[in-house]
């Protein structure tokens, strides 16, 4: 399984979702600034996979620490870091970067140096673990048989490894399950036509790339058993905002009697946000939408609006799968209850 970004002597090491499946290349950042720009320019992506890059880019930028006020730093390189305002990951990183900051900053140079290099590389690990405890708790619900549906890319290279909607899908095929996975494409970057399917194909799990629009025939045929996405914010009523697109999967699933699953860490779990209508929507540039591999597909003059992501009403979600357990309405109760208590609510398989 790739390795979507990793810590090394000369750097932070990504995979460069670019330019897959076409080529399979890697860049190396060696400060805090190309970590940010890395995640700008979707160098990295994916809500657990930034909040990971943006804890090694702090630790990154300590590495020439010798002294002086460490926080007065932090906040300058958090600026740099914090490029994208919708997933919640990348903030919960940085806090988590800051509050250890706290606990150390009067320690010797070499101390501070050694310990964010350490909780970087713990927040990684953390992540696939909680990954695979995603997909323990979801493998379950999956149906045997069926055809699973997925939006944009959830998986290995939206985390730190083995993926949260992929996670599921890995983990229900781990048990034994018979099933086969349609992505869809996800314009306008096409994280389902490139990055979803290559990793699908790269394991061996049957996959259908199917275009946007094609999302409700599949739904209404019955080949389909359940919708599985991602999420990089979620309200404390259980709103979710995830890629664009999503909002009309869910809609159409409900329509045709499919459920509809959101898989995401606890970390992905806002419970100061009331509502979805609370979440900011990033915005991003034209071109995405007026180019395709580099070729204008769009006339001159044409006015363009390109919001990377929507928000799914709580009505329409089924249940939302975290590492602690599985979450069902009404998820004012059944959130609170994972994110405080750390417990999972009684909830039944299927």
């Amino acid at each position: 399984m790739v390795e979507t970004i990793r810590w090394t002597p000369e750097g932070v090491v990504m995979v460069d979702q670019r330019v897959l499946p076409v080529r399979e290349e890697y860049v190396t950042c060696r400060t805090a600034e190309e970590v940010g720009r890395a995640i700008r320019e979707m160098v990295v992506r994916g809500a657990p996979a930034i909040g990971v890059a943006a804890a090694m880019g702090v630790a990154l930028e300590f590495q020439g620490y010798t002294g002086g006020d460490p926080l007065a730093r932090f906040d300058r390189i958090a600026r740099d870091l914090n490029t994208r305002p919708t997933a919640v990951n990348l903030k919960w990183a940085l806090e988590r970067m800051r509050r250890l900051l706290e606990q150390i900053k009067d320690r010797p140079p070499e101390e501070i140096r050694a310990r964010l290099a350490e909780e970087a590389q713990r927040i990684k690990q953390e992540d696939i673990e909680t990954n695979r405890a995603i997909g323990r708790h979801g493998a379950p619900l999956v149906p045997d048989g069926k055809a699973v549906l997925t939006h944009c890319n959830a998986g290995a290279l939206a985390t730190a490894g083995y993926g949260t909607a992929l996670g599921v899908i890995r983990a229900a095929m781990e048990a034994g399950k018979r099933i086969e996975v349609f992505a869809d494409e996800t314009r306008p970057f096409l994280q389902g036509a490139r990055l979803t399917a290559w990793e699908l194909v790269h394991d061996g799990i049957p996959t259908t790339v199917i275009t946007d629009g094609m999302a409700g025939h599949f739904l209404r045929s019955g080949r389909i058993g359940c919708v599985v996405v991602g999420a990089d914010r979620i309200a404390a009523n259980g709103d979710v905002a995830n890629k664009i697109g999503t909002y009309s999967v869910a809609v159409l699933a409900k329509e045709n009697g499919v459920p509809f699953y959101v898989a995401a860490p606890v970390s992905t779990l806002d419970l100061m946000v009331s509502s979805g209508d609370e979440i900011p929507i990033e915005q991003r540039p034209p071109e995405e939408v007026t180019h395709v591999g580099g070729v204008r597909i769009v006339p001159d003059g044409a006015r363009i609006e390109n919001p990377a992501f929507d928000v799914t009403p709580h009505r329409y979600v089924t249940a939302i799968i975290t590492e602690r357990g599985v979450a069902r309405p009404p998820f004012e109760e059944s959130l609170r209850k994972i994110a405080e208590a750390g417990v999972a609510p009684a909830t039944p398989a299927g």
